[in-house]
């Protein structure tokens, strides 16, 4: 079956179209700056097109997108009855959804009720699904949640010390997030080491300018750094991760600030851009600047690779042991000396590295040594086909397409 999977941001919307039988992406494209002056991307195996198109809101957006893949020149289908299923990734279910659904007005009736919890997420994605229902009314809607796979956390990591009646009253407990990818690259990583999944113990590591580490444990999230928002955690691009909430206080009298300029500062100003001095919240540039004797760049990345040590210590204490370490995601993926260092604070686990390995660029590659106790591995993430996958179980389960 061909799958649309549509990724929608609140002026931004990304696109593939996946055949679910080869795994392979037949369309890559993206809508930005949409509501703006509007850019189109559209690539295959055969052409690439980018230009400037006028995209008022995420319905013209769509329907700029399902244009393209109809285009007698370079679409892909002829019409849009070849599209069996549309997956959408949705950021925020809370507590209600531990799996991906058929989206309904009950579904998007609880997403809106989640609004709260994810208010730069949620809104847009919901806007996303709206546009599609209304240009593909028929299509099957599948909504595959971020938050699902760190479902399965007990109450000793996602409860708080707060008081219980706000839990009770609001939800106010670690939701985790970036689960389509710590899903997708935990279950490849067993693949590629010829393991099964509900037989090992993997920590994955997913470092971006958004940043957060999972313990998977027999296949199943114990614990997931990110928390009640993505905020919670390690260092990131522009975000504090863990602070004190006392120092907030007194940051706010000393600076006469309000509590959204706290958040504000926390979310926008804070992380390596804050630590650097604002030169830079990009890890390329911010290597670039430490090999030039950059020393607030230089302690960005430093303080970075620290966090992320910490956090892969504490989750193979609470998996009582660890089997593989995956790196993912922007830095995580590209960033070799990111990944040395962090590796430095781990020989205590019997971890050592290949230095060549680490060095190399692959889909999925083993970058310990062959004596290593752990392995330690970098894998692509590739969160489309993850929601390519889960579209079309749902679609299976449903009955509702062809093969």
């Amino acid at each position: 079956m061909k799958i649309l999977v549509i990724n929608s941001g609140s002026s931004s919307l990304k696109f593939q179209v996946i055949d679910s039988e080869s795994e392979q992406a037949m369309v890559k494209g993206l809508c930005e700056r949409i509501g703006i002056d509007g850019v189109f991307t559209y690539k295959t195996d055969k052409i690439s097109i980018k230009e400037s198109v006028s995209m008022r809101d995420h319905t013209q957006a769509v329907h700029r997108l399902l244009d393209a893949l109809v285009d007698p020149e370079h679409g892909i289908i002829s019409d849009f009855s070849e599209i069996d299923v549309i997956g959408h990734r949705l950021v925020h279910g809370g507590e209600k959804f531990t799996g991906s659904v058929v989206v309904t007005d009950e579904v998007i009736q609880a997403m809106t009720e989640c609004n709260d919890l994810a208010p730069l997420h949620n809104p847009a994605n919901l806007i996303g699904v709206d546009a599609c229902r209304k240009l593909m009314p028929d299509t099957l809607m599948v909504g595959v949640f971020d938050t699902a796979f760190n479902q399965t956390m007990e109450p000793k990591a996602y409860l708080y010390g707060l008081p219980y009646r706000y839990y009770e009253k609001y939800k106010i407990r670690r939701y985790g997030f970036h689960g389509i990818s710590h899903k997708y690259v935990s279950q490849r990583a067993a693949q590629f080491m010829g393991q099964d999944p509900r037989h090992v113990k993997t920590i994955v590591c997913h470092l971006g300018n958004g940043a957060s580490i999972s313990a998977v444990k027999y296949g199943k999230v114990i614990d997931n750094s990110m928390g009640f928002t993505p905020l919670e955690g390690l260092v990131m691009g522009t975000r504090c991760g863990d602070v004190d909430p006392g120092a907030l206080e007194f940051l706010a009298k000393k600076e006469n600030l309000d509590f959204p300029q706290i958040m504000a500062i926390l979310n926008q100003e804070s992380g390596v851009l804050g630590i650097s001095k604002n030169f830079s919240s990009d890890f390329r540039e911010l290597k670039d600047a430490e090999i030039k004797y950059n020393e607030k760049a230089a302690l960005a990345r430093e303080i970075f690779a620290y966090k992320v040590a910490k956090y892969v210590g504490s989750y193979a204490a609470a998996m009582n042991g660890v089997d593989n370490i995956v790196f993912t995601a922007g830095v995580g993926e590209n960033d070799s000396d990111i990944r040395e260092e962090i590796c430095s604070y781990l020989e205590f686990l019997g971890i050592t590295i290949d230095e060549l390995k680490n060095r190399e660029q692959a889909e999925a590659v083993r970058i310990s040594e062959r004596s290593s106790k752990v392995n330690v591995l970098v894998i692509r993430t590739n969160e489309e086909l993850e929601i390519a996958r889960e579209a079309a179980a749902v679609a299976r389960q449903a009955g509702t397409v062809r093969e």
